[in-house]
């Protein structure tokens, strides 16, 4: 058996399929696409892949299935599934996520037509796996898909410690040790035990601070909206087919839009760390509620309207409407007396934990340096807030 030393779980054993799958072109693709993106103009420490959050999400569902007892073949399946569960993702990963579903429709949890179109298809086939099995557990579909994909996931036991400890930032330190040990099958559908519910808090708490201390850090934010809105022009303008898109690594993508006369400032501006600035930065009880978790064309009108009114470039104005906050973790299953309830019926921090949540929220207007002032009148004039003091 084949082991691997890991920064975060010290060794994983791999089992012959998970071998297999590891020495296919769809998997080493994703040691060139960063697990936290443009986090690491932040972070500069955050330079972890994809790949070794698979292996990480792997390591400990191989865990579970040992702590369940499950049967061989459904143990066998979680675990392939665990493993390819980021295939799917494109270039710098959530950061063109957005584009790519404007383009191919499909979200990066998608994946059946990679397994059944790919060596990766061929090879759990030949493992005796089901590749649309596993295409619909990374989707979180399926028996006890909920343990790759679902609201107290593998995946995100994995990513908290990992983008943790690869940031510096502490507050992503759980016990998924212990979490994993209180797991338990009630009714075909995976739960907590109830005395385990400070455990599953712990999770929140920590998702809910690396929410605000990394993984929706402005500077994250404002390098995201850039690359997303240069994305789009790559792919409108046919610079780039979107199917090869969403298969490039981060270097190729970066590459790719410094070849595009339209997008290669961005690309030298990303490369180079000289980005958008905050022209408007406003918390959730500021925005007017038609505002909030803006559509894509809705958002491009705004830009555009914004920008015609500081009379700058178009290009040069990004509106940044996130979704309303949500705390999928607060779903999590808990056994009390034999019956299941949601985490949010047994726990008290988790009211107190979505208005964290939504006080974190934020509309951000950026523009170019030698725009902010002008962009940042005309966003006030245009959505109709008060855009005086930007942090």
């Amino acid at each position: 058996m084949t082991t691997i030393k890991d920064s975060v779980h010290d060794y994983i054993e791999l089992d012959p399929t998970a071998e297999a799958l590891l020495d296919t072109a769809e998997m080493q693709r994703l040691r060139a696409v960063r697990q936290l993106s443009t986090v690491q103009l932040v972070y500069p420490s955050a330079n972890h892949t994809r790949f070794e959050h698979s292996l990480g999400v792997y390591h400990l569902a191989s865990r579970a299935v040992e702590q369940l007892e499950l049967e061989p073949a459904l143990a066998d399946r979680l675990r392939a599934a665990a493993l390819v569960h980021d295939v799917g993702h494109g270039p710098f990963g959530h950061q063109t996520e957005a584009a790519i579903e404007r383009h191919l429709g499909r979200h990066h949890d998608e994946i059946e037509w990679l397994l059944t179109d790919s060596d990766l298809g061929d090879v759990l086939e030949a493992q005796g796996l089901d590749p649309e099995a596993v295409a619909a557990t990374v989707d979180g579909r399926g028996p006890l898909g909920e343990l790759v994909s679902g609201p107290l996931d593998v995946d995100r036991l994995d990513y908290l410690v990992r983008d943790a400890h690869h940031t510096g930032v502490p507050y992503g330190t759980i016990d998924h040790a212990r979490l994993l040990y209180s797991l338990r099958i009630v009714d075909g559908e995976l739960a907590l035990e109830a005395g385990d519910v400070a455990t599953a808090e712990s999770a929140l708490i920590a998702r809910t601070l690396m929410n605000a201390t990394v993984y929706r850090h402005h500077v994250s934010r404002i390098a995201g909206a850039m690359l997303d809105r240069a994305s789009e022009r790559i792919l409108a303008d046919g610079a780039v087919d979107a199917d090869r898109f969403a298969r490039l690594t981060d270097a190729e993508l970066l590459a790719t839009l410094e070849g595009h006369a339209p997008t290669a400032d961005v690309a030298t501006r990303l490369r180079e760390r000289r980005l958008y600035k905050r022209a408007v930065w406003l918390p959730r009880g500021d925005v007017p509620d038609r505002f909030v978790g803006l559509e894509y064309d809705r958002t491009r009108d705004l830009e555009r309207e914004i920008a015609a009114v500081a009379d700058v470039d178009p290009a040069a104005v990004v509106v940044d409407s996130p979704s309303e906050p949500s705390s999928p973790e607060s779903r999590a299953r808990i056994v009390v007396d034999g019956d299941l309830r949601r985490l949010e019926e047994r726990s008290s921090l988790v009211a107190g934990l979505d208005a964290c949540a939504r006080e974190i929220w934020r509309l951000g207007v950026y523009a170019r340096p030698d725009t902010v002032e002008s962009v940042r009148e005309a966003a006030a004039d245009v959505l109709e807030v008060n855009a005086d003091v930007v942090p």
